[in-house]
């Protein structure tokens, strides 16, 4: 009998609502859902991809342990109880920060994993901890923890009703936003223009949102920063700036216009690539708009200058007066407040508190810098990395110097995965443990909720039933915290307290907490309890929280979001300052130390060597981590890893379509085939991200046949960001050359025929 279950694709930040019809487990089709409120029915191909990923051969469904023979599948007992034993003889051996963790970006996609990973770290108590945030939008959570007083106060374009959207170094028409959930972001374009708004990118390359913008300024990869400073130099000289209601909040106005004075459109034009008048325009432009949106993504965020870059979008929204007005910038007001609840939890943010054992890089909220990684574990010394733990991620294909990461892998002496593959990374791993498949959990965003364009929630119950002896990520991670802490206990007290967390945990389950923050926030009913939270902090929550759970269901609960599967329309975004501010006296400092202090020592830009290219990656909306290239419906056709390559550089390289490029650096080199469009600027080339599958040992037959290479063996972990030194991917000048072609083989000349004897 046919079933239709309706659920969330969780395959990237959008949201979007789907329509799965299936008979048993047997998936028939997936389709948009045209009743979530959010996405109005829309969705983009890497929906129907979870399909393949459900169904996929290669999934792994049980634990495995790598021997001398060969894979081989171990009980799940036996899986969590090595695992946490020989994680627990490393740091016993070498000090707790012997053993590292590495968490990937599908961590954030999962409610489960996000709610258990705090216990887990706190388990193993060690620094070297490592995620996909400092190759991606660290600067983003820095620059909000410095203004706003949080980490994940992130202002978000409200771009339903802005009359002037400016994008710089994103592509949301590929990506569906990104620190910013827009499903269905191309009609929401096609009704800005029809209110006679104007759509406004900045980028090296022609992208797909740059094709349909109202106007489009290539710019020298890296630049972003001086481009910045001078719009806002010209703001203050032409007297521009006009905070409007926030003018009252904000200290330091006088110091950005002082440390912006000499950045004037001609001193930064020719690094930039942008003329000066083009500048002025767009600094007026962006004055004169009734309501604008400044909002900038990955090519800002890693590149050079990101710390200063996302800063300055920040703070030119600010003195625009765009932030926290309608068509402004604005906070959410999420129904699961993980920006309150997180600074309860102490995880407001942080910054250089310590520094890493090899190149004394700063920590930024807990965690080291990804560059940094591969040092750690091949530097001997006190504190060198001897174990590993991943979660989610592959960062052998998402992190500068994949072969260097390749290599320190293999000198481990125990790794293990929480992974549903055996990929790039995993296949060094001891252990593998997979955990239930996308469809096979429910689905519950507190991230990108927060992040959302409008207040919406929602929760979706699995589409299938968890496979018998299967674990779902948050029991995995519980697993190994609470057994950790049992071969770390001394007394019986503490033995006791990690038995009373493991049934809390067990007995509330993922959906309990889910309920549980719903009823703490501001649309629920704990207010009392949060009060109470944020007085005694949040490690007495197990004691509230049975009482709220069993209390009467008032307000916004789990069980409202079970009798609505379409999602909770919540309202556009509204005005929140300055009681959503969490600085200590509720107000905006517009230069933070940290950030007088790095342009004090910002270079003046330089334009590239004649012999240089620049490189930056490629988003394709069918293609958005490296274990989605394992599925035949997002691979199928024309391939897609190549080197773009403007008309002018190829000419002058002496190749055409088709033909091979070596690039090369001090990491090391790839070849691929070659792109012609005049698409992207001069002197720029992009290269796509997560390829490259053919590693022996990798157990993705799709992806294998995929071909292409990974462009982070060529991205050198020494090139690092200027203040937080995160990983540079955007703007990294390589060595591009024809690849050699094979001589064809001389034509043999015809033997004669030999006279019988």
């Amino acid at each position: 009998m046919k079933t239709t279950h309706f659920h969330t694709c969780n395959l990237c930040e959008a949201m979007c609502g789907i329509e799965i019809e299936h008979r048993g487990d047997e998936i028939i089709a997936i389709r948009g859902d045209k009743d979530d409120p959010f996405s109005r029915g829309h969705i983009c191909p890497k929906a129907v991809a979870l399909q393949d990923l459900h169904q996929d051969p290669d999934r792994l469904r049980h634990p495995v342990k790598r021997t001398i023979d060969g894979w081989v599948p171990i009980s799940w007992d036996e899986a969590l109880d090595e695992t946490a034993r020989r994680l627990h003889e490393v740091q016993q051996r070498h000090g707790r920060n012997s053993v590292a963790t590495y968490f990937g970006n599908p961590t954030a996609h999962n409610h489960g994993a996000l709610f258990t990973l705090l216990q887990f770290q706190q388990a193993l108590h060690t620094r070297q901890r490592y995620s996909a945030t400092s190759a991606d939008q660290l600067p983003h959570q820095l620059a909000a923890w410095q203004l706003f007083g949080n980490q994940l106060m992130f202002p978000i374009p409200d771009i339903d009703h802005t009359d002037y959207f400016l994008v710089i170094g994103g592509n949301p028409l590929a990506s569906n936003g990104s620190i910013m959930t827009v499903p269905d972001v191309k009609n929401r374009f096609k009704d800005l223009k029809k209110r006679g708004g104007k759509l406004v990118v900045i980028d090296p390359r022609l992208t797909e949102t740059a094709a349909v913008a109202s106007e489009h300024h290539f710019i020298r990869p890296g630049t972003d920063v001086y481009l910045l400073l001078s719009i806002i130099q010209v703001l203050f000289k032409e007297l521009l700036v006009a905070p409007g209601k926030l003018d009252k909040l904000l200290d330091g106005k006088s110091d950005l216009q002082k440390l912006t004075e000499n950045w004037t459109p001609e001193k930064v034009t020719e690094a930039v690539g942008i003329s000066p008048e083009a500048i002025r325009k767009l600094a007026r432009d962006i004055a004169a708009a009734p309501r604008a949106a400044i909002y900038g993504r990955v090519g800002l965020t890693t590149s050079p200058h990101s710390t200063l870059s996302a800063w300055l979008v920040y703070v030119l929204n600010i003195i625009t007066g765009n932030l926290d007005r309608e068509g402004g910038v604005m906070f959410s007001k999420p129904a699961f407040d993980i920006v309150a609840l997180g600074a309860l939890g102490g995880e407001a943010g942080s910054f250089d508190r310590y520094r890493s054992r090899v190149h004394g890089y700063p920590e930024f909220s807990g965690e080291f810098p990804v560059t940094t990684l591969a040092d750690e574990m091949l530097t001997p010394g006190q504190g060198q990395v001897k174990a590993f733990v991943t979660h989610a991620g592959n960062p052998v294909l998402s992190c500068p110097d994949g072969g260097k990461l390749d290599t320190a892998l293999e000198g481990l002496e125990f790794m293990v995965s929480i992974d549903l593959y055996i990929n790039e990374t995993s296949r060094h791993a001891n252990i593998i443990l997979p955990p239930t498949g996308q469809l096979e959990h429910g689905q519950f965003d507190p991230i990108f909720q927060a992040v959302a364009v409008r207040n919406v929630v929602k929760y979706t119950p699995p589409a299938f039933d968890k496979p018998e002896g299967a674990l779902h990520d948050w029991e995995i991670l519980n697993g190994l915290a609470t057994r950790l802490k049992r071969l770390k206990a001394q007394t019986r007290r503490e033995r006791l307290q990690i038995a009373a967390s493991d049934r809390f945990m067990r007995r509330i389950k993922d959906t309990g907490i889910i309920d549980l923050g719903l009823r703490l926030g501001p649309y629920g009913t704990g207010g009392k309890v949060m009060a109470a939270l944020k007085k005694d902090g949040l490690h007495t929550l197990p004691q509230q929280a049975w009482k709220l759970l069993r209390g009467k269901q008032k307000g916004l609960t789990l069980q409202t979001l079970k009798d609505n599967p379409h999602g909770v329309d919540l309202g556009p975004l509204q005005p929140a300052l300055p009681e959503r501010l969490f600085t200590r006296d509720q107000r905006i400092n517009l230069v933070p130390a940290l950030y007088f202090r790095a342009l004090q020592g910002l270079p003046v830009p330089k334009t590239p060597k004649p012999d240089e290219m620049l490189i930056i990656g490629r988003r394709h909306i069918r293609s958005n981590n490296s274990w989605m290239h394992n599925s035949q419906r997002l691979v199928k056709g024309k391939g897609r890893c190549n080197v773009l390559i403007h008309s002018q550089d190829a000419e002058r390289l002496g190749v055409v379509e088709g033909d091979d490029l070596v690039l090369s650096s001090d990491a090391g080199s790839i070849t691929l085939p070659v792109w012609v469009a005049d698409d992207i600027m001069p002197g720029v080339i992009s290269v796509p991200h997560g390829w490259g599958h053919d590693r022996q040992g990798v157990q993705l037959d799709v992806a294998r046949r995929t071909g292409g290479a990974s462009i982070n063996d060529v991205l050198t972990s020494k090139r690092v960001e200027s203040v937080t030194a995160m990983a540079q991917l955007n703007g990294v000048p390589v060595k591009v050359e024809a690849a050699a072609k094979p001589k064809p083989k001389p034509r043999s000349k015809p033997k004669k025929a030999v006279a019988d004897a």
